[in-house]
């Protein structure tokens, strides 16, 4: 159900799971007040990667440079 309400199209079919390409992702910043894939997700399996935080200054970053 994430894959296709990410509007930076940060998600994608892993090996054996879906993964989230930090890359990409702004956790929503720019788009919804909130992570859609989280809202979405039926079995709340989306956490957040504790070695890879980013300020949401640094999210909205992000955003304006995929904007590109």
């Amino acid at each position: 159900m994430c894959d296709p309400e990410c509007p930076n199209e940060a998600i994608y079919m892993g090996a054996k799971i879906y993964q989230i390409d930090p890359e990409k992702c702004t956790e929503c910043v720019g788009h919804y007040d909130k992570p859609t894939c989280v809202s979405v997700c039926p079995i709340d399996c989306i956490k957040p990667d504790p070695n890879h935080r980013e300020s949401v200054d640094e999210l909205a970053e992000k955003y304006v440079r995929l904007l590109g």
